[in-house]
């Protein structure tokens, strides 16, 4: 029984975590506005979480649209990540979306109204402000050290703010309220050669280590032409291994 419990409790501690980011914003997809997020919260989730990004994909503010892909989303994703749409203007429609997405009352959340009140005095609480302390009355806080303005958790739904620096601010607050799998780790090697050159020999070597990504990126540095090879493995020793074995045959064939 004992060895049963722990094979079971190894298969968890082992389950790959899955998240999807969802960009919320007008400005995103008319190019006004260059998002930073998603590569930022990907090597979070990743590198510090254990958490693997599934699929990213960048909407308008669109009610419709954001219930519709919290919705489908929610399905396949252990975790969603929205960024946008929870400030003080009338376009940001995020927290009003995801209450009707999971029919929950839109309204003052208590705990936000105060926080915000505290933050910015009574008598300059205005309007606008007051309306980022609007969100499902059910939903839980994530604290705001840069500008005040929390974001919220909504079942597996964590919403954060658009400005890239503001939402860095607050991932620190986040990473013991959310379950990782196993740390991922990688490894890189830039070479000087062209994909074609190395694409056969690395499906081939990346066929014998299941458990490892292998990726290759090219660049373009100094007017010199070259690839970057990625490894990626919640397996430290695959990796290794792996390494070894790129590293071996690009010697062999005079490729560095």
């Amino acid at each position: 029984k004992f060895i049963y419990f722990l094979c079971l409790t190894m298969k968890k501690a082992n389950k790959k975590v899955n998240a999807a980011i969802l960009i919320i914003g007008n400005e995103i997809l008319s190019g006004r506005t260059q998002d930073l997020n998603v590569s930022f919260l990907s090597n979070w989730l990743n590198n510090e979480c254990g958490i693997s990004i599934s699929e990213v994909r960048i909407i308008p503010d669109i009610e419709k649209t954001i219930i519709k892909n919290i919705l489908e989303l929610n399905k396949n994703s252990k975790y969603i990540f929205t960024t946008g749409g929870i400030g003080p203007t009338h376009d940001d429609i995020t927290a009003k979306s995801i209450s009707k997405a999971f029919k929950i009352k839109y309204e003052y959340h208590p705990e936000a109204y105060s926080l915000l009140e505290k933050y910015y005095g009574k008598n300059k609480f205005n309007i606008g402000r007051k309306k980022m302390s609007k969100m499902p009355i059910k939903a839980s806080l994530i604290l705001n050290p840069t500008s005040g303005a929390p974001g919220f958790i909504v079942g597996n739904v964590y919403c954060l703010p658009g400005v890239p620096s503001i939402l860095k601010s607050m991932l620190g607050g986040l990473k013991y309220k959310i379950k990782g799998g196993k740390k991922i780790f990688s490894k890189s090697i830039s070479i000087r050669t062209v994909e074609s050159e190395i694409a056969q020999p690395l499906e081939k070597i990346n066929r014998n280590f299941k458990k490892v990504d292998i990726g290759s990126y090219p660049f373009f540095k100094l007017g010199k032409i070259g690839v970057s090879i990625v490894i990626r493995s919640s397996d430290k020793k695959e990796i290794d291994v792996c390494y070894k074995e790129i590293v071996d045959f690009l010697k062999k064939e005079k490729i560095n």
